[in-house]
């Protein structure tokens, strides 16, 4: 029973042997130098800033459908890691109610993207074209900062044209006039900052001739109206993004 025992605890040595032989050497792991040129690195965090209104904050469509929404969705199917996207805007709101209700947030961040869209409360409750021009300055100055100071971060819509819709009845036309002029301010503020600029009231014209493009108030866009502005927009927001 001892030489028993004693050969079994003697096997595990003799296998060993066997495999240091000549004939079996053990083989190294291959050592394979890291090229760093292929590394991918993840993206990083992506804070989004709208500032807005009724077209901002997406009234009558479900939250998913609003257009800062499927902007933020849009990148993270390009792989992009983003917060979900931070909304300063309600309906209603002129640019100087944009103004108090940053105020009010008291915002410390700093965000990788920050997009700015006012103006049609101006137009619809008849403020003062100058007035507007400098309220609109004003918050373009503060978009900036919120970017920390990068302009590239930053980008502007153009007023979209209820002028089309069911609601502006016989006053279409003149609303469409009206949308053009505060349009035209807001791209000479935009132009003058070096902002990009976006001009979506094309896509919302087409809602005269398409109801698909209007949500169940018959005056706010769709969320497949906002799914094209952001495919209009997304190559060149990504573009912005380190």
């Amino acid at each position: 029973m001892i030489s028993l025992r004693l050969f079994i605890l003697l096997i595990p040595f003799l296998f060993l042997a066997c495999n240091n032989d000549n004939n079996n050497p053990i083989v190294e792991p291959i050592q394979i130098p890291i090229d760093s040129t292929n590394i991918v690195t993840a993206p990083k965090n992506i804070r989004y800033l709208a500032l807005g209104d009724s077209y901002t904050i997406g009234q009558d469509v479900d939250v998913d459908k609003r257009f800062p929404v499927q902007l933020v969705s849009s990148l993270r199917r390009r792989g992009y890691q983003c917060y979900n996207a931070n909304i300063i805007a309600q309906t209603g709101w002129r640019t100087d109610d944009l103004i108090t209700g940053i105020a009010n947030k008291n915002l410390t961040d700093t965000f990788n993207l920050v997009s700015l869209l006012i103006g049609v409360n101006n137009q619809y409750q008849g403020r003062p074209q100058n007035v507007y021009r400098a309220e609109f300055r004003t918050l373009l100055q503060q978009a900036i900062g919120f970017a920390g100071g990068d302009k590239d971060k930053v980008f502007v819509l153009s007023i979209p044209d209820y002028g089309v819709t069911p609601f502006a009845g016989f006053n279409g036309p003149q609303i469409s006039q009206q949308i053009d002029e505060f349009n035209a301010i807001n791209l000479e503020v935009t132009d003058s900052f070096n902002v990009e600029y976006f001009d979506i009231t094309p896509i919302s014209r087409l809602a005269e001739n398409d109801p698909a493009l209007l949500a169940n108030d018959q005056l706010h866009p769709s969320g497949k109206m906002y799914r094209m502005w952001v495919e209009l927009i997304l190559d060149d927001v990504e573009a912005k993004i380190d």
